[in-house]
């Protein structure tokens, strides 16, 4: 078993000046992360208006696997022009790490 995620530290658009409109950039882009059967989420910067810290974790039986996985979830994210991305951090763990 292999445990992999990545953290992307995300800039806004100038115009979301409130929560409100920075959800309204995130929840689409949380929405398609997940159509690769991953968990995703906000996971930092909630209270600032024009950054963002987006997680994804993926479980897997090999680690090739859930590097795919990751792979594509950070093409999606770098590839969205709303979004400007800053840092990309990723982690692979093997599930005999965890004993």
């Amino acid at each position: 078993m292999f445990l992999g995620s990545i953290v992307f530290d995300v800039l806004l658009p100038g115009d979301s000046r409130s929560l409100k409109e920075k959800r309204s950039y995130l929840r689409p882009v949380i929405a398609a992360l997940k159509k690769f059967e991953v968990s995703a989420a906000e996971v930092g910067d909630q209270d600032r208006h024009g950054r963002a810290q987006l997680a994804v974790a993926v479980v897997a039986s090999e680690a090739v696997h859930v590097r795919e996985v990751l792979d594509r979830c950070e093409r999606l994210v770098a590839g969205r022009p709303e979004l400007e991305l800053l840092s990309v951090k990723t982690r692979l763990i093997s599930g005999e790490d965890l004993d």
